[in-house]
């Protein structure tokens, strides 16, 4: 890193501000098959505004429904109970009176308006000339100031537009200038720039209009949105605009996560983003859209801040050689170090010190042999799975904690589903038999029937994940994970997907319990004296 980067990107006196707008919820919604109900747009915006910390937001499209509009009213008045009114905006059409009556319907008195930034649009879609659309704006723009609406305009295909027909570009922005508003959203609509291209054209345009606010909205067809996005923040444009995500018709928008990481690590601009939300709104929207983010994907991703390899987790032991800017911490989350069969000793010890636990080197290698030989069969192992690991290789069963020994469950097409359930728990048997929604609800309302009796509580189930390998056969193997609140995940395997998943909730309650036992200062259950305390805790072999 040169000298000038480093006064660029720690030096906090020489950072200019930069605005963020989240179209999560009007441009992100575009995504194919998404649809975001109106108790969660209202939940979405609260955390981008309240957590996330964004400068604005943008929630719908005017005129689009009657429940867009409701949904608009609840957010504004949310809005305006917490002083951030003047965040929340709308897209809006050159219709005159139309747009702006309903979104003041709704309490929002800011709108992002729609106009053609190229001349293709303006004459292949409207079917007027660009002295006829600019007096459509004119009328709309000055409706809006009559009603106490501010105004941003958007110029859309204004990247075809700068490719095309500049001089259309420039006559439509030479009149937008003597008009009422506030910013001008340079949009990349199809995703068509380099980020050459558009330190020409965002440049040519910073310079002729000095005056002006311009703020750059990203599409990703060629995966270079965060990029381009980059590129206008380094050129001076006042804002930017991203999704959570990078949720987004076709390839998506610019998203938060990258944009922000960027633009303090790569210039000398300034965001409000706090960093230390970005997974948990990730995570939000990832649930409210139902569309799954990459392990991959940066800064957000499950698996962004997995060392995998034994080499990694060496260096990083030595002397965090392996470690960037973007370190975990920065954005609220911890390093894993991953194990399978890449792992090396390093990778196993970090994990052993995170469950503070302590191994002889003998059983170090046994268990490290272990992992090697579960990775190649493609079995994945985590740091919750680890006691359970060492617990079948140095342990008997019956010094398990908590075990289900018996469980019929049994679903109809007419009745509830029902679990007959029969366990131990230290050195004595219990049943319970409970109806549920499903045949896992069954077999976990059983256990709460329990659970008083046996002095624990079953945590909250906050996600559930199956997986089974391609090929179609009926007979494969069900792989469950389940987070439950708290932040324990455990995952278990089983030829029936039902079965997999009270495995999985019968590792949870033993890593509960064991958790308890070494927060009070108990030792582990059935551990012999010789054993180390932490080692002699209770196993299910499951993954295996």
């Amino acid at each position: 890193m040169s000298a000038q980067d480093k006064v660029q990107t720690t030096n906090p006196q020489n950072r200019v501000p930069i605005s963020i707008m989240d179209t999560t919820l009007r441009d992100g919604e575009q995504t194919h098959g998404v649809s975001i109900t109106g108790p969660e747009k209202l939940m979405i915006a609260q955390r981008l505004l309240g957590e996330v910390k964004v400068d604005r937001i943008e929630v719908a499209s005017c005129r689009v429904s009657q429940g867009e509009q409701k949904s608009l009213a609840r957010i504004m008045e949310w809005a305006e109970k917490y002083s951030h009114g003047d965040q929340v905006e709308v897209l809006s059409f050159t219709d005159h009176k139309a747009s702006v009556d309903w979104l003041r319907e709704a309490g929002c008195r800011r709108m992002n308006l729609l106009t053609k930034g190229s001349r293709k649009h303006c004459e292949g879609q409207l079917r007027k000339t660009l002295s006829e659309h600019l007096a459509d704006i004119e009328k709309t723009l000055q409706y809006a100031v009559d009603q106490g609406v501010t105004s941003c305009i958007y110029l859309e295909d204004w990247s075809n537009g700068a490719l095309n027909s500049p001089d259309y570009v420039w006559e439509m922005i030479d009149q937008l200038a003597k008009w009422p508003f506030e910013r001008i959203h340079l949009c990349d609509t199809l995703g068509i720039l380099s980020p050459a291209e558009v330190e020409a054209a965002v440049g040519e345009t910073l310079r002729r209009y000095p005056k002006s606010l311009f703020e750059f909205h990203g599409h990703n067809d060629y995966g270079l949105a965060t990029a381009n996005s980059l590129k206008a923040a380094q050129l001076g444009a006042a804002g930017l605009h991203v999704t959570v995500n990078g949720l987004g018709e076709r390839a998506g928008n610019a998203s938060l996560a990258e944009v922000t990481a960027n633009l303090r690590d790569h210039t000398n601009r300034e965001c409000r983003v706090d960093e230390t939300a970005l997974k948990s709104i990730s995570r939000l929207v990832e649930t409210f859209s139902g569309k799954r983010i990459a392990g991959n994907a940066p800064i957000t991703g499950n698996d962004v801040f997995t060392q995998t390899a034994g080499i990694h987790a060496d260096g990083d032991k030595k002397g965090n050689l392996y470690e960037s800017r973007l370190t975990p911490h920065r954005f609220g989350r911890d390093r894993v170090y991953a194990l399978g069969k890449l792992s090396g000793r390093s990778n196993l010890d970090f994990n052993l010190s995170k469950l503070e636990m302590d191994l002889t080197p003998e059983q170090r290698k046994a268990v490290l042999d272990k992992i090697i030989e579960l990775g190649d069969k493609k079995k994945i192992v985590t740091t919750e799975d680890l006691p359970f690991l060492i617990a079948d290789l140095m342990m008997s069963p019956e010094q398990m904690e908590f075990k289900v020994l018996d469980c019929v469950i049994t679903t109809t097409l007419g009745m509830s589903p029902s679990a007959n359930v029969k366990i131990r728990y230290r050195d004595k048997e219990y049943e319970a038999l409970a109806n549920g929604s499903g045949g896992f609800d069954a077999f976990v309302t059983a256990l709460r029937k329990l659970a008083p009796e046996l002095g624990f509580h079953v945590p909250k189930l906050e996600d559930f994940e199956l997986h089974i390998p391609p090929g179609g056969r009926t007979n494969a193997l069900v792989e469950c994970t389940i987070s439950w609140e708290g932040g324990m995940k455990t995952r278990a395997v089983s030829s029936d997907q039902v079965l997999s998943a009270v495995k999985a909730t019968e590792r949870m309650i033993n890593l509960m319990l064991h958790r308890r036992r070494k927060e009070s200062g108990e030792a582990p259950f059935g551990a012999p004296p010789e054993m180390p305390r932490d080692v002699a805790e209770k196993p299910t072999p499951v993954t295996t």
